[in-house]
């Protein structure tokens, strides 16, 4: 592997014939994001397609990168058939199943009070698991009540299967691969997850055939029943009746709730995470968000909006600044359609561009003392002037996180309901995380903290 720098990016060469061009100035990932046109999304790792087919290994940053990673022109269609899944009023029907699970997130904290230090990594992430399946397609598998059955162990083994493989060039070739002990478990896991995805749309799609008879025979108080499950069921009830209306394969609908599981869990769960280890690294810092959370919760309405939430301003860039100096996603990737520019530089047909998020969101240039915790560079007197792409967790232009907000009311909520309940405290060194590059950045061993309860 040859390495060539430049101002702003990095060239490697992986081998002789494959270059993959890395970014880490602002500038330069304003060319790629907002004007370079001729880019599709993808990849050479195609193995990672059969769970959540025709998405990208290399996942985008933080949560509900939603068919980001699909070719041009099914994107084009799915985007379109998706976007209004996401409108603010839906949101506001996401905020209770947050609330939902959030509760059960904290009844099984208070397990954990003084009982000195463990790794809150595997809470946070069996506690989104179950939020977006439940948003995505209405049961839950109760991950946080039973880490142990078999669709939960399968979720997290998938991922762990598949960043193995990344690092593992001779298991590349599927015929390989599908003769290997961990190809064979892999699709063991293959085949619970799709099951268990398969069950729950054939039987919405049952119970949408048997509400529409029943409809037709009792008048409008069963249409008014259907309209409010289709509110909780926002997700895959749109693809249905795309599927219903011949716009998207019975396949085509799967995917997409693979994809929304795939990409939905994991990478919010280390954006929480991450926000929770470094308020737990700096205790001034969570005492100000204690505060805003107090007065929240002091004269909070019964149901909550989208609107409410908007109160956690501080909170926010507690968040942004943790996704700063840790991304949930390092990098991500796409590939070139023909021949193009990037800046100054000519990037033949076929070649990877990636963008360092790790390395951009640390670039003394724009961030002065960028390795400092300081959610204060998020001030709207602090982000005057600096550069729109010097901070991309949800990347930009026409393939940006269409689930952004709802990732962000997700956090907001989570982090609001931990703190209104502990203190958190990490004595876990920054080094001793020993950062890993998988899926999504994860501490090599976990990330640990000690909680006493809040009076």
């Amino acid at each position: 592997m040859e390495e060539c720098n430049h101002e702003g990016l990095m060239c490697l060469w992986l081998g002789p014939t494959y270059p993959l061009t890395m970014i880490f100035k602002p500038e330069l990932a304003e060319v790629r994001e907002g004007s370079f046109s001729p880019l599709c999304t993808e990849h050479p790792f195609g193995f990672a397609y059969p769970w959540p087919q025709n998405t990208d290994l290399i996942l985008k940053v933080y949560c509900f990168w939603l068919s980001l990673f699909s070719d041009g022109d099914k994107w084009k269609k799915r985007r379109k058939l998706i976007t209004p899944t996401f409108h603010y009023r839906i949101l506001n029907d996401f905020i209770q199943v947050c609330e939902e699970q959030t509760a059960i997130l904290v009844s099984r904290l208070k397990e954990k009070v003084n009982k000195g230090v463990f790794d809150i990594m595997p809470y946070i992430t069996l506690l989104t698991l179950d939020i977006i399946c439940v948003t995505s397609m209405g049961p839950s598998p109760k991950a946080q009540e039973k880490s142990s059955s078999p669709y939960v162990r399968a979720v997290v083994r998938v991922s762990k299967l598949l960043e193995h493989r990344s690092r593992s060039p001779w298991l590349w070739p599927d015929i390989i691969y599908n003769l290997s002990p961990s190809g064979r478990e892999f699709n063991k896991c293959l085949d619970i997850l799709h099951g268990f995805t398969d069950k729950v749309i054939d039987e919405q799609i049952a119970e949408r055939a048997a509400t529409k008879r029943s409809v037709g025979e009792r008048g409008q108080q069963n249409n008014s029943e259907c309209q409010t499950k289709k509110k909780r069921l926002a997700f895959l009830d749109t693809l249905l009746e795309a599927y219903e209306d011949g716009e998207i394969s019975r396949e085509g609908v799967r995917e997409e709730v693979d994809t929304f599981m795939f990409e939905g869990h994991d990478t919010t769960a280390a954006g929480i995470t991450w926000a929770l280890y470094l308020l737990g690294r700096h205790p001034d810092i969570q005492q100000r968000v204690y505060e805003e959370v107090d007065r929240f919760f002091a004269r909070r309405p019964d149901i909550l909006t989208v609107e409410d939430l908007k109160e956690f301003r501080y909170m926010e860039y507690v968040l942004k600044e943790s996704q700063r100096l840790l991304p949930s996603v390092p990098f991500y990737s796409r590939t070139t359609t023909e021949d193009c520019y990037l800046g100054d530089f000519f990037l033949p047909k076929g070649s990877a561009v990636t963008i360092s998020t790790l390395a951009l969101h640390k670039n003394p240039e724009v961030w002065p003392a960028p390795l400092d915790f300081d959610p204060d560079r998020f001030l709207p007197e602090n982000i005057k002037g600096r550069h729109p792409f010097a901070f991309l967790p949800f990347s930009a232009g026409p393939r940006n996180c269409i689930g952004q907000r709802l990732a962000l009311l997700e956090e907001k909520l989570v982090l609001a309901h931990v703190l209104r309940h502990f203190k958190i405290q990490s004595t876990q060194s920054y080094d001793e995380l020993q950062l890993c590059s998988e899926l999504i950045l994860r501490p090599k061993e976990g990330v640990f903290v000690t909680l006493t309860e809040r009076q």
